[in-house]
């Protein structure tokens, strides 16, 4: 679940690492490519194949600083979030996103708003 994906590649980032592993999945993977559209990683890429896959994902820093200052989760198994495009802020004044998973696929708070369609609402980043 992407919850994993993003907890791994932030704490990597904090340790400094150049890259981070980890298994594949549909939704993991485009939320990382949504992720590297917005310039929070450098570059996505799907390694292997069947059982196997794996999502090889290169960090990115800015003058040694990780590109990702923060996370906040919204959506769990446990407790989902939803939201109509009508009802989305922005997030920290601009300087952030909120994901949202819609029915066109994942979408930041402005594409969303933009193509005027609503949904889940999985994480904010900054």
């Amino acid at each position: 679940m992407y919850l994993n994906t993003l907890t791994k590649i932030n704490n990597a980032l904090r340790r400094g690492h150049e890259r981070v592993k980890v298994p594949y999945s549909g939704l993991d993977f485009s939320v990382v490519e949504s992720l590297a559209k917005y310039g929070y990683v450098d570059s996505v890429s799907k390694k292997g194949k069947g059982a196997k896959r794996i999502i090889e994902i290169k960090l990115k820093y800015k003058d040694g600083e990780p590109a990702i200052l923060g996370l906040k989760f919204f959506s769990r198994s446990s407790r989902r979030v939803y939201v109509g495009y009508r009802d989305m802020k922005k997030s920290r004044d601009g300087y952030g996103y909120y994901f949202f998973s819609t029915p066109k696929g994942i979408m930041t708070n402005i594409e969303a708003r933009k193509s005027k369609v609503g949904g889940e609402m999985l994480f904010e980043i900054w």
